[in-house]
């Protein structure tokens, strides 16, 4: 049957359906969620002025071990089932930073850990991030591609 050929029983049923289905509160999850993220990346920036004041990092170099920092931390919680919650509560707050991948990555790992360590653990752990990883590798060699393409082969 044609999506758009409904019967009288269907249009009606979909209308009571609308008429009792719960408003979702969009407001009140974008302000939620641009604080959570806020605060996810106002930790990560605490994480990059302690590396740069206790281990003498640089602005530029103190970026790569606080990603691996928040990452860290991201993983632990889920662990602990504290991101999750934090998840549900938060939603794109939680999934865009960096946070939400290592949250991907530890998730799918932790559901297949009865399965084993290599089978279970080691062939589901890139399940959901194996597309971001893969993009971000692709994504790197096209840029330098281009860059190379537009600055000349190395020749001075």
């Amino acid at each position: 049957m044609n999506h758009q050929q409904k019967t009288y029983e269907q249009k009606a049923y979909e209308k009571i359906q609308k008429k009792h289905e719960a408003k979702r509160p969009l407001l009140r999850n974008c302000i939620v969620a641009f604080f959570v993220g806020g605060l996810i990346s106002m930790i990560g920036q605490g994480i990059t002025y302690f590396y740069i004041y206790f281990f003498n990092f640089t602005e530029k170099t103190a970026s790569n071990p606080t990603v691996a920092t928040m990452i860290f931390l991201s993983m632990l919680l889920t662990g602990f089932g504290v991101y999750d919650r934090l998840g549900q509560f938060a939603g794109a707050g939680s999934a865009v930073p960096v946070t939400g991948f290592g949250n991907a990555v530890i998730s799918a790992a932790i559901e297949h850990r009865s399965e084993g360590f290599v089978l279970g653990v080691g062939s589901n752990m890139f399940k959901l991030a194996g597309s971001v990883i893969l993009f971000g590798v692709f994504s790197a060699f096209v840029v330098a591609l281009i860059k190379t393409i537009f600055t000349g082969l190395g020749g001075g």
